[in-house]
C-alpha cells in the first residue's frame, strides 16, 4: 500500500536558535566584537517582523553538518564584516518551512546540503533567488577495513549491485540517516534506487518498481537509523556488529575510527552546499550575502573549506584536500518530479525499511496532573498519523511504577493502518496522573518487555518522557547494573529522554549516555516537536 508522505509527517524545526558559528568557533575572543559597527551600519534595528539584528548578520537556515565550517566563517567574518548566524533543521523540514512561509519571518538565506528537493516543490520557487554552490561531497559508502579484506573488495572498483550482494548474503551491515530527516539519507536512498534500477536517467515510478525486491534486500541489512550525522557516526562506533556506514564522502573521512571509504563505481549523488537567499531577505541582507558567497568561493577560501571540512572546492585549479581521491564517480540524476522522490520516500518508510518497534515509557505520576498531562495527551495524539506500516507501538504509562493495567501494544497493519493510529490516540486520551516518579524501574520494564528478540528485523528503541526526579523504584546504581547485566543485543536498544516539565537533566542524560541513546529537550520548544525530531532516530 503506498500513502502520499504528508508535510506533517516530516520533522520540525530541529533545535532553538543556535550560538552563531563563529562563537562556537573560538569562545570568548569572538564576544568582544562589536556587530553594531559592523559594515558602518549604526546600532541594531528591528525587521519588519520586530526582530532586532545587527547589521552584517546573516540569519540563516542551515543544514546541521556545517557547523564545522566555524572555523572557515570566523576568518570569513575578519575578511568581510559579515556574522552568520545560523538555525539547524533537516533538509525536508527547512523545505516545508520555505513552502509555508515561515522560513522568511526569521531568516535571511538557507544553507543546506542541496536544493534537489527543494526545486521540486513549485510553491517555493517564488521565495528563494540566488543560489550559488560553495562545495561538494558525494555520498560514498565507509566500510571497515576488516570487512573489505573479507569480502576482497578492490574499493575503487565496487559497484551498488556488490554491496546488495554482500548485504543479501548477509556478509555486510550497515547504519544511513533517515531520508525524510536527512539529506544525506535521501541522497543515499536515490543512489541506491538508481544503481540497483539499473536506470540511465532521472529515476521514474517504474524505476523504482523494479527494483523493490533488490531494495528489500538490501535495506534488510541496515542495522542503524539516525535523524543526525553526527549521532550515526557515534552509534556506529558502538557497534562491532555494524560494518559500514552509508553518508557524505566528508563525514566518513571525519568518523571514529578508520574507514575505508568507497564511491561506488555506477553512481551517486552529490550534494552541492548552495547558499541561497529567500528573496524576502533585508537590502542589507543580501549585501551581505554577496559579500559572502564571494569570499567563500575565493582560492584561498576553497583551500581552507577543503582542508578544514574535507569536501571538495567547487572553484577550478583548487586542488581537494590529500585525504580525498581522485574524483572518478559519475554523478547519478535526482528524481524528475516530487510524486517520484515522495513515492520513494514513502515506500521506504512503509515497504523497504525494517520496521520500528518502539515502547513510550510516559509519566503519569501526580505532577503530570492538568496541563502538562494535556499536552502529553495532544502531543501523542499528533504523533499517531506519523506512524509507519508494520512499526509496533507501545504506550507505559508510569508512576510510583510502571500502570500494567494501562500498558497496550499496537502494530500498524498495512491495509488498515488507520485502526492501530485510532486505538493510539484513543489509549493517549484514557491517561490519567496519580502516584511518583520511578523513572529507572519503569525503563527497566521496558527492556524486560522488548525481551531478547528485541534486534532480529526491527529497529527498536524506548523514549522516556517525565516531567520530574526519580522518587519511587530503584536507584539509578541499581538501573545501571540491570542494563550492564542484559546480553550484548538488548545492549543495543537506546533510549531516547526528552526533558519536560521539571525533570532533571543529569538523570535523563544519563540514561541516554549509558544506553546509546540522546538526549531532547522539550522545556524549550513544544512537546510534540520532541517526539517528531525523534522520529528520524526510530
Amino acid at each position: 500500500m503506498t500513502r502520499t508522505a504528508s508535510p506533517r509527517s516530516l520533522p520540525r524545526a530541529i533545535a532553538a536558535l543556535a550560538l552563531a558559528l563563529l562563537v562556537t568557533a573560538t569562545g570568548s575572543s569572538c564576544s568582544t566584537v562589536d556587530n553594531s559597527t559592523v559594515g558602518g551600519q549604526g546600532g541594531p534595528t528591528p525587521d519588519r517582523h520586530g526582530t532586532s539584528y545587527a547589521p552584517g548578520t546573516l540569519r540563516v537556515l542551515a543544514s546541521s553538518e556545517l557547523a564545522d565550517m566555524a572555523p572557515v566563517l570566523e576568518e570569513a567574518r575578519k575578511a568581510t564584516g559579515v556574522t552568520v548566524r545560523p538555525t539547524y533543521a533537516g533538509t525536508l523540514d527547512a523545505v516545508e518551512q520555505i513552502a509555508s512561509g515561515e522560513a522568511e519571518k526569521a531568516y535571511d538565506a538557507i544553507w543546506l546540503s542541496s536544493n534537489d528537493y527543494l526545486r521540486l516543490r513549485p510553491d517555493t520557487a517564488g521565495r528563494i533567488t540566488g543560489e550559488t554552490p560553495i562545495m561538494t561531497s558525494p555520498v560514498a559508502v565507509g566500510v571497515r577495513p576488516a570487512a573489505v579484506a573479507r569480502l576482497g573488495w578492490d574499493p575503487a572498483k565496487v559497484t551498488w549491485s556488490q554491496l546488495h550482494k554482500a548485504v543479501a548474503e548477509k556478509k555486510l551491515t550497515y547504519g544511513m540517516t533517515d531520508p525524510k530527516r536527512s539529506n544525506s539519507g535521501f541522497s543515499a536512498l536515490v543512489s541506491v534506487a538508481s544503481g540497483l534500477s539499473g536506470a540511465q536517467s532521472a529515476l521514474t515510478g517504474q524505476d523504482v518498481t523494479r527494483a523493490t525486491p533488490r531494495l528489500k534486500e538490501f535495506f534488510a541489512g541496515q542495522k542503524l537509523t539516525s535523524g543526525s550525522s553526527g549521532w550515526l557516526a557515534t552509534a556506529y562506533d558502538r557497534r562491532a556488529d555494524v560494518d559500514a556506514l552509508v553518508n557524505y564522502e566528508s563525514v566518513l573521512l571525519s568518523a571514529p575510527g578508520k574507514l575505508t571509504v568507497i564511491r561506488p563505481s555506477d553512481g551517486v549523488v552529490t550534494a552541492d552546499y548552495p547558499l541561497t537567499l529567500l528573496t524576502s531577505a533585508r537590502t542589507e541582507a543580501k549585501e551581505a550575502a554577496g559579500r559572502l558567497t564571494t569570499y567563500l568561493r575565493t582560492p584561498d577560501a576553497q583551500r581552507r573549506i577543503t582542508e578544514t571540512t574535507l569536501r571538495r572546492p567547487v572553484v577550478l585549479g583548487v586542488p581537494p584536500a590529500s585525504a580525498l581521491a581522485e574524483d572518478k564517480r559519475r554523478e547519478l540524476p535526482f528524481p524528475g518530479s516530487r510524486a517520484i522522490a515522495d513515492g520513494l520516500l514513502d515506500s521506504y518508510d512503509n515497504t523497504l525499511r525494517r520496521p520500528s518497534r518502539t515502547v513510550y515509557v510516559l509519566d503519569t505520576s501526580g505532577s503530570m496532573a492538568g496541563e502538562r498531562l494535556e499536552r502529553l495527551k495532544t502531543a501523542l495524539a499528533e504523533l499517531t498519523g506519523d506512524f509507519r506500516d508494520r512499526e509496533e507501538v507501545t504506550l507505559m504509562p508510569f508512576g510510583s511504577a510502571v500502570k500494567q493495567g494501562e500498558v497496550r501494544t499496537h502494530k500498524v497493519d498495512p491495509a488498515s493502518p488507520r485502526a492501530a493510529q485510532d486505538a493510539i490516540r484513543s489509549d493517549a486520551g484514557r491517561l490519567s496522573a496519580s502516584g511518583g516518579t520511578a523513572i529507572y524501574s519503569s525503563v527497566q520494564e521496558a527492556y524486560r518487555f522488548l525481551g531478547t528478540s528485541s534486534g532480529d528485523d526491527t529497529f527498536t528503541s524506548i523514549v522516556l518522557m517525565t516531567d520530574g526526579e526519580n522518587t519511587d523504584g530503584d536507584p539509578a546504581s541499581a538501573f545501571d547494573s540491570f542494563y550492564r547485566s542484559l546480553p550484548a543485543e538488548q545492549r543495543r536498544t537506546p533510549v531516547f529522554p526528552i526533558l519536560f516539565g521539571d525533570s532533571d537533566r543529569g538523570e535523563l542524560d544519563h540514561i541516554a549516555s549509558l544506553t546509546g541513546g540522546k538526549l531532547f529537550d522539550a522545556r524549550q520548544g513544544s512537546l510534540d516537536g520532541a517526539f517528531e525530531e525523534i522520529r528520524g532516530y526510530q
